[in-house]
């Protein structure tokens, strides 16, 4: 706490993490829940990311909307670093309602290094916000061939502070295993399951104690580069996933599949399942709004993870004008053409000619230079 009084008192400041589809998602709309997160901005990657819907009360400022509970969100429009100070400027000239707490939700392939560094060495920043901890989401279901196959991962685990682990009641869940080799990666950290109260994660000071030397080279090296860097946030979010996800691994594609006509709902059942059963593991993220054929005013979202692809949830109406089915799809060493192509056959489109489920499952697309 600050003894000078010219200098304000730190604002706590939480980071969220996790890779894609862990949950971070449905922890963060939990959190804004309770009361202890009264009086929190919330910043996110891209608008729409978390499910807001049921939560926006009014729109603030640009780029910025009143949430239940007193919490207030922002999109990251040029890096983080102005996001923050813009975040403060609007606070001190009385643009905004103090806040008391920000927490910042990474998007599920960031490398948390760089976000870190600029919060603890930023001359400015490390002045006014107290980083309080990293809380990392880990799938206890595709854990450990997340951790093997993504580097990200690997560093999102190693530098938090609390680990949660969801899903562990689905089939195919290892969550003593994968406990274990978080104890091992990230001895410092405490683990919870995701009932774990917002206030036992929320409190004290980020620190390295209990860390492995790799996250000390890590913000070591982060000096280097600026907090998304290389990312053009604009009032479209998907031009960031582009930009975002692509850098990352020249394997690990962000595309979008639509629909300007209602889908037959045994066409898409039918699609999940042959993507789901077939390319999986290559399946790094799925989330949409499908209009299907026999109920098309009350569209169905849809989330997927690898093999895992949760049952849609039916919504009462649509949540916005645009009445089209809208996948966003975030793969690794799967082409996307090869994917719109299954899309399209689905749907019977006759520009192309509708392969058999054979041909779709043994195509060498399947596997890029396979």
């Amino acid at each position: 706490m600050s003894t000078d009084p010219r200098r304000p008192t730190p604002i706590p400041l939480t980071v969220l993490t996790g890779f894609l589809g862990a949950g971070k998602t449905t922890l963060l709309n939990r959190w804004l829940t309770d009361p202890a997160l009264a009086d929190t901005v919330v910043i996110v990657n891209e608008f729409g990311e978390i499910g807001l819907d049921h939560l926006l009360i009014e729109t603030v400022d640009d780029g910025m909307i009143l949430l239940g509970a007193g919490c207030l969100c922002c999109t990251v429009r040029g890096d983080l670093i102005n996001t923050l100070e813009d975040l403060l400027r609007k606070r001190d000239n009385g643009r905004i309602s103090p806040f008391r707490r920000v927490v910042i939700e990474t998007t599920g392939l960031a490398d948390p290094a760089p976000i870190l560094h600029a919060l603890i060495y930023h001359p400015y920043l490390s002045l006014r916000f107290g980083l309080q901890g990293v809380v990392t989401v880990i799938d206890a279901v595709n854990g450990q061939s997340t951790l093997d196959a993504h580097g990200e991962a690997r560093r999102q685990a190693a530098v938090a502070d609390h680990l949660i682990l969801t899903k562990a009641d689905l089939p195919g869940a290892t969550p003593d295993a994968l406990s274990a080799r978080l104890s091992a990666l990230n001895p410092g950290a405490s683990i919870h399951g995701p009932d774990v109260p917002a206030e036992r994660l929320l409190g004290g000071l980020f620190g390295l104690d209990g860390k492995g030397e790799d996250v000390r080279a890590w913000l070591g090296q982060a000096s280097d580069h600026a907090p998304d860097h290389h990312h053009d946030h604009g009032h479209g979010h998907h031009g960031h996933h582009h930009h975002d996800v692509n850098r990352h691994d020249a394997a690990i594609r962000a595309f979008h599949l639509t629909s300007d006509v209602p889908v037959p709902r045994p066409a898409f059942e039918m699609f999940l399942d042959l993507v789901r059963s077939a390319h999986g593991p290559k399946l790094l993220r799925l989330k949409g709004l499908v209009a299907l054929a026999d109920d098309p005013e009350r569209p169905v979202v849809v989330h997927g993870v690898q093999h895992v692809v949760h049952a849609p949830t039916t919504l009462p109406a649509w949540p916005d004008a645009d009445r089209r089915s809208r996948l966003v799809m975030i793969v690794h060493d799967l082409d996307p053409d090869f994917v719109r192509r299954i899309w399209d056959a689905f749907l019977g489109k006759p520009a192309i000619d509708t392969p058999d489920r054979a041909a779709l499952t043994d195509n060498p697309l399947a596997i890029p230079g396979g």
